[in-house]
């Protein structure tokens, strides 16, 4: 398929990142074919670009198995990609998604993408996290909690990255807890009270879209710099890891804008570069 390229965003280093699919010019498919397409990709998400009346694209996310409203790490690829073949420069633009239409700011060598204003919902109670998580202490100055910058998520406070690193997940468990409060899986993250140039470590868990674990996660990453932002720490941006324990080590940035303590705006940004063709 001439229009299909196999992206990593967020990568670290040179085996890092998260892959996607991006498929161009998908104006003609149908929703069965992209469907299929992105079965056969076997990323945890493909986005099919396509033009709009309302953006300046169209962005479609598909898992192996469904549809979903936004992936920030696909995003990131296409519009990484759409810049190295030139159909784009650097600048700002606008994406079609059904989160809403979003902005994007293409930088020489990243992009960042606009997420919709963070939504804090339910505390979860920590004797349900136990229950998906073994053996595992939480840093108990936060509360696990349901944030969404776009897909709702569950945010487990772990106390430090090692343990975070040897969580072991039961992802029956994950799938069930999932469903209960209707998001789309678990993100753990351990505050890194080490490093000066990092705010935290994350591991991102989605077993409920076929996907045990994701080496790196825009939405994801953007709900936790909310979630830090309101809970620990308030900053302009935040630097964040993840993919670590998969020897696939990735680093997603979220910048925050604010005013008197209300965010405004959220950005994930980060780069991405073509694997194959």
């Amino acid at each position: 398929m001439d229009n299909l390229y196999r992206l990593t965003a967020f990568p670290k280093t040179s085996t890092g990142g998260n892959k996607a699919g991006v498929y161009l010019y998908a104006d003609n498919l149908a929703e069965k074919q992209m469907q299929a397409i992105a079965h056969d990709v076997g990323y945890s998400e493909t986005a099919f670009v396509m033009k709009s009346k309302l953006a300046d694209f169209k962005v479609r996310f598909f898992t192996p198995f469904f549809e979903v409203d936004l992936c920030g790490h696909a995003t990131i690829a296409t519009f990484n990609l759409l810049r190295e073949l030139k159909i784009v420069t650097i600048g700002s633009y606008t994406q079609e998604t059904k989160a809403g239409i979003l902005k994007l700011d293409v930088e020489e060598d990243m992009v960042f993408m606009q997420q919709v204003k963070p939504k804090f919902d339910q505390i979860i109670p920590l004797v349900e996290i136990q229950e998906c998580f073994a053996d595992i202490e939480f840093n108990n100055k936060f509360s696990p909690q349901v944030v969404s910058t776009g897909l709702r998520e569950i945010f487990i406070p772990i106390k430090n990255i090692d343990i975070l690193n040897n969580m072991n997940p039961n992802m029956d468990s994950i799938k069930r807890l999932s469903s209960k409060y209707n998001v789309i899986g678990m993100h753990a993250f351990a505050l890194d009270t080490i490093n000066n140039d990092v705010d935290a470590y994350g591991r991102n868990f989605v077993p409920i879209v076929g996907i045990n674990e994701e080496s790196a996660t825009g939405t994801s990453n953007g709900a936790l710099g909310c979630y830090l932002y309101q809970y620990f720490q308030k900053k302009e941006k935040y630097i964040l890891r993840q993919g670590y324990n998969l020897n696939q080590p990735s680093e997603i940035i979220t910048k925050i804008s604010a005013q008197a303590g209300q965010i405004n705006e959220v950005w994930v940004g980060g780069t991405a570069y073509i694997i194959e063709k």
